[in-house]
């Protein structure tokens, strides 16, 4: 890996993305409200940003119901992983080239 910083991925510049990946890669599978409550943000920031990864294919949506409540979760695909570990790759490199 010559250059690190061409293997970054610009959908994870976001830091509510990042952290929307961080927690579904080692989550089976996580709901919007859990979601919302773990990174901080309201319903239509983290919409958004889901509707990006999504839209990108790097995240699937499920939706059902918990008796009659909606119930919306959200898992990774197996192409947003190797997406997103490519890109936490190169911010790995990036820091060892500094140190």
């Amino acid at each position: 890996m010559n250059n690190p910083i061409e293997h970054l991925n610009k959908i994870f510049d976001s830091r509510i993305r990042l952290g929307i990946m961080s927690a579904l890669l080692v989550n089976e599978d996580v709901n919007f409200n859990d979601l919302k409550e773990l990174i901080q943000v309201t319903d239509g920031n983290l919409a958004s940003h889901l509707k990006t990864l999504e839209d990108n294919q790097y995240i699937k949506v499920k939706k059902g119901f918990v008796g009659r409540k909606t119930n919306t979760t959200y898992s990774v695909t197996k192409a947003g992983e190797k997406a997103f570990k490519a890109h936490l790759e190169a911010l790995e490199q990036m820091i060892k080239k500094l140190q």
